[in-house]
């Protein structure tokens, strides 16, 4: 094991060992120990204490993820096992336990769903601004088919923000990075405004630049980012059996710049962090988004009964123009020979409603019904400057899909004993899609791809159910199992030059999960065990792979593919100074099988001839691993505090995260593809009052420099004049300031 995951793995037993000793002096004193807040999730459509849900889940809150200065989704995987991010130039693609909907397709429905305020978000574009003022953030392992439903085969993220409070408060923070050499500002205020109606605003507002260095641009700092955020909540209470409320979140989004650098293809990855690159007829290199999120969430009560309904709005627009670094391994500049351009229009509504029976009861239950339509337009132009082929063209494709599905769904629990209880759940799903593909040339003396045209339509209907058997073996203590399916549905490729009829539709891909867990909390409510082993499959798991023989992307379904593993979190208070949370996950992610699948670049030209379409036919990968994922990671925090002079306290968090070696080149070569073991090291260090009206802070993250990157591929020729590497490069290590106050 790599240097990095060993740091990693001795910090987490020497602080396991530390808190066992140090807890075990405090029971054989009676010291009284503080106890761990209740931590408050509804993963079940229902409020309950995270110890009492029978699923794997990790669950961060707004102030963790403030204090640790998360921004996004790749920031926040860090600090939750078996779940990762691919970083590309389009899509970033969130995997749990292995599996995910890859980036390269931008039609893809996504294999882990997001839920913001309880509106099914399915496209990147639509979680630009979910990351400030939140109250949490729930993950949710393997599939949530029967209660999330919409396309949880791998599992579900629900993203929770704060809501109005019931006196006046408000919070301003600024935040200087040295390193990125720009700043951050946010506030919120909220409260009542009348004796029914109270309200919330928060906003955010980004301005840094990047940490790769464009010689293109005279050294200009790569990717620039500007973001602004906010959301506007109201909410009405009744006379006390109803209650609405509104939330309206508006994000604005601009990365000048790109985040790929070029590197050897025949040496372990060692990226650079240079980069040269100049615009193309298609425009400035980065991204352009502009989204709204509108949720309306009503709560009725009915005698015992309460009738939720949940309705949804969102609406994206955004371009990404995508370039490669020009700069080859040597330092010198070949052409600017291939460049993209993604313009995409989104937008969607969605109801559901759902009857909650109370609760106390021998049998409880509910029961909803779900439906949503939309409507996804995206127009792909690729441009090349191929001298070996003498070539200069502009092609264009307009891909155009309208969908919509309903479900209805519900979820039973009969109480067998004050101890024991099953748990069953089941969803109908129905969906209709139908889409339409065109290309057309722009300029050029002829089409390096085929210029073609392609329609579908879609109809399908899916049952999704679980069972679970719970068991509190303990008064502190819970076990259960649990077997579950998901499934997602099937779609069109949205963005390959030379699709046509046959080529254009894959197949509904469907999961299916076994689990077993343990959630206990001991030493009086002072520490909290939780683990679980699982096994999940995937049949016709959905898969889009760059070919770099074909130069192009193959778009369709492996036929099978197995995660199995075991989780594990921790989280201790060790002394009214001291505390750790730590959590790990082991996995084993393979494909079972999967023929025709493109060359691997390890595999000989005896096992398969990318040269030939018969062997690449012949070619079956069961049995390798799945891309982009690590068969270890974790996490471990250590927070201490001290009473200082003058009213004051210091507090301190240091985190350690780390993920062993993974494949993240889809022909998981072993040298450019292969991205080594690391453990990065995140430090805040705080001095605030005791009653926390103002803080100042020094936040450091990737405090060992780590330069990773979230995936690779070989650009080859003639495409390019010098065939070489392109990483996409993960930020290296920040240090930022940090100030703010309450009122």
């Amino acid at each position: 094991m790599k240097s990095g995951i060993s740091t990693l793995a001795l910090v987490m037993a020497l602080s396991a060992l530390s808190g066992v000793s140090n807890a075990q002096e405090a029971a054989d004193t009676g010291e009284e120990t503080r106890k761990l807040a209740t931590v408050t999730v509804t993963a079940q459509k229902r409020e309950e204490s995270l110890q009492d849900v029978p699923i794997s889940m990790e669950v961060m809150s707004g102030d963790a993820l403030a204090d640790l200065q998360v921004n996004d989704f790749q920031d926040m995987t860090r600090y939750v096992p078996n779940v990762a991010v691919q970083l590309t130039a389009g899509n970033n693609v969130v995997y749990i336990r292995g599996f995910g909907s890859p980036a390269a397709n931008f039609s893809f429905d996504q294999a882990v769903s997001l839920y913001i305020d309880g509106v099914y978000a399915g496209k990147s574009r639509q979680t630009q601004g979910p990351f400030f003022d939140l109250e949490r953030v729930e993950v949710l392992r393997g599939p949530q088919g029967a209660l999330f439903g919409k396309n949880t085969a791998a599992g579900a993220v629900s993203i929770v923000s704060a809501g109005p409070t019931d006196t006046f408060e408000g919070a301003v923070k600024g935040v200087y990075n040295f390193d990125l050499e720009g700043y951050e500002l946010s506030g919120h205020v909220s409260g009542p405004i009348t004796d029914r109606i109270s309200g919330r605003l928060a906003v955010k507002q980004l301005d840094q630049d990047g940490w790769i260095s464009n010689l293109g641009k005279g050294g200009q700092k790569e990717p620039q980012v500007e973001q602004f955020l906010a959301r506007a909540t109201l909410r009405y209470e009744g006379e006390g059996d109803f209650d609405y409320t509104v939330k309206a979140e508006f994000g604005d989004n601009r990365r000048i710049g790109g985040m790929n650098v070029s590197g050897r293809l025949d040496i372990p990855q060692n990226p650079d962090l240079t980069r040269y690159s100049v615009d193309s007829v298609v425009g400035e290199e980065g991204t352009e988004a502009t989204s709204w999120l509108v949720s309306g969430t009503g709560n009725w009560d009915i005698g015992d009964y309460t009738l939720t309904s949940v309705t949804g709005y969102s609406w994206f627009r955004a371009d990404i123009n995508n370039y490669f670094d020009q700069q080859s391994p040597d330092g010198t500049i070949v052409p600017n020979s291939v460049y993209n351009s993604y313009p995409e229009h989104f937008r969607q509504v969605s109801q559901e409603l759902r009857l909650l029976s109370p609760t106390g009861r021998k049998f409880e239950y509910i029961i909803g019904g779900y439906y949503d339509s939309s409507r996804y337009l995206l127009t792909q132009f690729g441009g090349f400057n191929i001298a070996a082929l003498n070539y200069e063209g502009l092609g264009r494709s307009d891909f155009s899909q309208f969908s919509k599905s309903y479900s209805l769904f519900g979820q039973g629990t009969y109480h067998f004993s004050d101890t024991l209880r099953a748990i069953g759940s089941l969803r109908y799903t129905n969906t209709e899609k139908r889409a339409g593909f065109d290309g057309e040339l722009i300029y050029g003396p002829y089409p390096l791809r085929p210029l073609t045209k392609a329609d579908g339509s879609i109809s399908e209907d899916g049952v999704d159910p679980s069972i679970t058997l719970q068991w509190d073996v303990h008064p502190n203590a819970m076990a259960y199992v649990t077997y579950g399916r998901g499934s997602k549905s099937g779609g069109f490729v949205g963005n390959t030059y030379g699709t046509v009829d046959s080529t254009f539709t894959y197949d509904p891909e469907k999961s299916e999960s076994f689990e077993a867990g343990v959630k206990s909390t001991l030493l009086n409510g002072a520490l909290v065990l939780n683990g679980a082993v699982y096994e999940t499959s995937f049949k016709d798991l959905q898969t889009s792979v760059y070919d770099p023989n074909l130069s192009t992307y193959i778009t369709g379904n492996a036929a099978s593919a197995k995660s199995t593993g075991v989780e594990a979190s921790l989280a201790w208070i060790i002394s009214d100074q001291f505390s750790v949370n730590a959590s790990a996950a082991y996995q084993d992610a393979k494909y079972e099988d999967y023929p025709g699948a493109a060359c691997l670049a390890s595999q000989p030209l005896t096992e398969c001839n990318p040269a030939d379409p018969t062997s690449v036919a012949q070619n079956n990968i069961g049995g390798r691993p799945l891309p982009y994922i690590s068969d270890f990671s974790g996490n471990v925090q250590l927070n201490y505090t001290q009473d200082l002079w003058s009213d004051l306290v210091f507090d301190g968090i240091l985190a350690v995260t780390g993920r062993s070696k993974y494949f993240d080149s889809d022909n998981q070569s072993p040298t450019y593809g292969l991205q080594k073991g690391f453990a990065k090291v995140d430090l805040r260090l705080q001095v605030a009052p005791q009653d926390e009206r103002w803080h100042v802070a020094l936040v450091g993250k990737n405090l060992t420099d780590e330069i990773t990157t979230g995936s690779a591929f070989n650009l080859p020729a003639p495409i390019t004049s010098v065939p070489r590497a392109i990483f996409y490069v993960e930020p290296p290590r920040t240090i930022a300031l940090e100030a703010g106050l309450r009122f």
